[in-house]
């Protein structure tokens, strides 16, 4: 039996963030999961000047495979393209890395902090428990016995169906699809776009660039019951025909690897955080952005209040645990998701999106401060909670700016 403060299930950039937080305070901490690093994970590869911050928090240097991005140009539905700057010489608001470089990364930087990290030991079950603390099997290595067990293993977590609170038939609120491209020779190479394709609203089609004319090329749309992941598959050749993208990709662009499909779980306000000394995060805790689909950042912000609830309640405190990891998850996220997911409804409409991005761009100032809250600078929702309003209110420096 392998006794330990906290066990991570998941070693994703949500339970990387736990162990890290935690590791720093003081704590023993085991971190399995069922893949071995480097391995590749569906994703945009998109990080947001929010998931930069946490990760630089982390200690987390820009890898080779990083990409900073200086602006983000979006085309609205009718054929309107506006270039949304980002800062320049204040550090990073936005770039791209494969999550086969950025989770490995992470894993690494884990083991220096002296997490004991067990990859390729899948989560098997839960163990009956013990006064004082939980118990888990995982493949490979038997029991592990903990104070508090963290879920970081994505949407349809197997910690969470161990504790009978699975949803049956749960498929998330967006799928997302993607495909790797080499010799992208159009101006993906060098531009991070997003196309707001009217068949599409409210979710869009991306194409993020990579070092070395590469690029991340996708879309994602809502699960509304009538797309399906099916459908995807066959819109795609025709999504990467239309003139637009197809110029932006060039003609010398080619599928480097076969495209993927994912689910992205958006509910973070209507789910169990925690259960009995198991706290949810990340995916597990489906927590990505209901606007755009992004997941990083979230997985990074609910790691880390994780690991303070957990410190901040001690070994043998579950329920304050519990009650603290809810209520900050409820005031450092919560909002900010029930503005993205409010945002998302009304950008069903053609009209909206061609209102809101005409509107963003109608001035140097307006498409300065677009671009800021596109990438998350500060939280979507501040305009509506001025406690978290402060003196540098968009005019912050961005990550590694030193």
């Amino acid at each position: 039996m392998i006794r330990t403060d906290v066990a991570v299930v998941g070693g994703g950039p949500g339970g990387v963030a736990t162990a890290i937080g935690l590791a720093r305070a003081g704590r023993q901490v085991v971190l399995l999961d069922k893949a071995r690093f480097p391995r590749d994970k569906c994703c945009g590869d998109g990080l947001t000047t929010g998931a930069l911050r946490l990760l630089e928090d982390l200690g987390l240097e820009p890898t080779p495979g990083w990409r900073e991005v200086d602006a983000a140009w979006v085309r609205s539905p009718s054929g309107r393209t506006v270039e949304f700057p980002l800062p320049a010489h204040m550090g990073q608001f936005a770039a791209v890395v494969p999550r086969v470089e950025l989770d490995a990364a992470l894993i690494d930087l884990a083991r220096a902090e002296g997490v004991k990290v067990h990859d390729g030991h899948g989560f098997v079950g839960l163990q009956p428990a013990h006064a004082g603390e939980t118990a888990i099997e995982a493949e490979g290595l038997g029991t592990i016995a903990a104070r508090y067990v963290v879920a970081a293993d994505g949407m349809w977590s197997p910690v969470r169906k161990a504790h009978g609170i699975g949803q049956v038939g749960y498929l998330g609120e967006w799928h997302a699809f993607r495909q790797y491209f080499d010799h992208v020779d159009g101006s993906s190479a060098q531009r991070l776009w997003v196309w707001f394709e009217p068949d599409l609203l409210p979710g869009y089609a991306w194409s993020f660039p990579l070092p070395g004319g590469r690029a991340n090329v996708g879309f994602g749309i809502p699960r509304d019951g009538v797309r399906r992941v099916q459908d995807m598959k066959a819109l795609w050749p025709e999504l990467l025909a239309r003139p637009h993208i197809a110029e932006a990709i060039g003609p010398e662009a080619v599928a480097a690897a076969p495209h993927k499909a994912w689910p992205i779980p958006a509910r973070v306000d209507r789910t169990v955080l925690a259960r009995g000394r198991t706290l949810f995060v990340g995916d597990a805790a489906r927590a990505c952005d209901p606007l755009t689909g992004e997941g990083i950042g979230q997985a990074l912000l609910t790691g880390s209040l994780a690991a303070r609830a957990i410190v901040a309640a001690g070994a043998l405190r579950p329920e304050v645990a519990r009650e603290g990891y809810e209520r900050l998850v409820r005031r450092e996220w919560v909002p900010d998701h029930r503005m993205a997911a409010a945002l998302s409804r009304l950008l069903r409409h053609q009209e909206v999106a061609r209102g809101a991005i005409r509107l963003a761009g109608t001035s140097d100032w307006t498409r300065r401060s677009f671009g800021r809250w596109l990438f998350e600078d500060e939280p979507r929702a501040a305009a509506l909670t001025p406690t978290r309003w402060h003196r540098q209110f968009l005019g912050r420096p961005g990550a590694f700016a030193s």
